[in-house]
């Protein structure tokens, strides 16, 4: 018998052998993938943050603030693609055509949302934390 021949024979065998079991021989490879790209899917869901949360999406980086203005002072700086928990939003400076600014969870910092996208949904603050104002006329007409 040839060896080319041979070969072909061996091959088909095995590839019979394969469908009576069940399986296919390339879906093996699939089959072993699997738990690699869940696992992956699953570091990548344990590294982001609770939600909301929000992704820093310029180059530069952008800087975070005491107040919730680019007249407050700088207390920190999140980069490029960094992800932050989010508190709750308010309306105040425009920044590049966006009036919204988060503040950050777990501490007293703003970043506007001009740099930001968010997943999730951010509360407005005077929603999440009501004072007894809130029910004021002043409290209801405001905008953050």
């Amino acid at each position: 018998m040839a060896l080319n021949t041979r070969r072909i024979r061996i091959t088909a065998v095995a590839l019979g052998v394969s469908a009576l079991a069940g399986g296919t021989l390339l879906g093996a490879g699939a089959a072993q993938a699997a738990p690699g790209a869940a696992k992956a899917a699953a570091v990548k869901a344990a590294a982001a943050p609770a939600l909301p949360y929000g992704t820093v999406v310029t180059p530069a980086g952008v800087n975070t603030r005491q107040y919730p203005s680019t007249d407050s002072s700088v207390k920190g700086v999140l980069v490029y693609g960094q992800q932050v928990g989010l508190d709750c939003k308010v309306n105040a400076q425009n920044v590049g055509g966006n009036t919204v600014w988060f503040k950050l969870r777990g501490a007293e910092q703003w970043v506007t949302a001009r740099y930001v996208d968010n997943t999730g949904t951010v509360l407005l603050c005077k929603d999440k934390y009501p004072t007894a104002a809130n029910g004021s006329r002043a409290a209801n007409e405001a905008k953050g």
